[in-house]
């Protein structure tokens, strides 16, 4: 598969995980590590997709952080704004197997527009440097 597929492939991945983040957003009936983890998800995918794009390896990981920091290795800072969205980690592992007493609140909505700000950047970097907004305030 070439890297233009896998971009395109993780793309089209994070955009089932928002979905389903969009349609339980607002639910009780679901809890935060749930509404956490489809956010991880997303922004793990999409973080992979750019990582593809830009034809830089990666390990199979669900650490965010560690994503970040393979795409400043290559030359790709990540928005100051968006680097925060590395507090979703525990939710694609720890939190996806254990209950979430004791841990931070979790902000729903916030996280949800961290995911769609870092879908914003990513797709402005793959169509190119130019049009990617560096300077992104959340």
């Amino acid at each position: 598969m070439s890297p233009a597929e896998q971009a395109a492939r993780f793309l089209k991945k994070a955009a089932e995980d928002e979905a389903v983040l969009d349609l339980i957003l607002a639910s009780d009936k679901v809890s935060d590590d749930v509404v956490g983890f489809h956010a991880q998800q997303a922004a793990e995918k999409l973080l992979k997709a750019l990582l593809s794009h830009l034809g830089l390896p990666f390990r199979r990981t669900h650490d965010l952080r560690g994503l970040i920091e393979v795409l400043e290795q290559g030359k790709c800072p990540v928005p100051e704004a968006l680097v925060g969205i590395d507090e979703l980690t525990p939710y694609g592992t720890l939190y996806r197997y254990e209950d979430l007493d004791g841990s931070p609140a979790f902000d729903r909505n916030r996280s949800r527009g961290m995911v769609r700000d870092l879908r914003l950047w990513v797709e402005a970097r793959m169509q190119g440097p130019a049009s990617a907004p560096e300077n992104l305030k959340i």
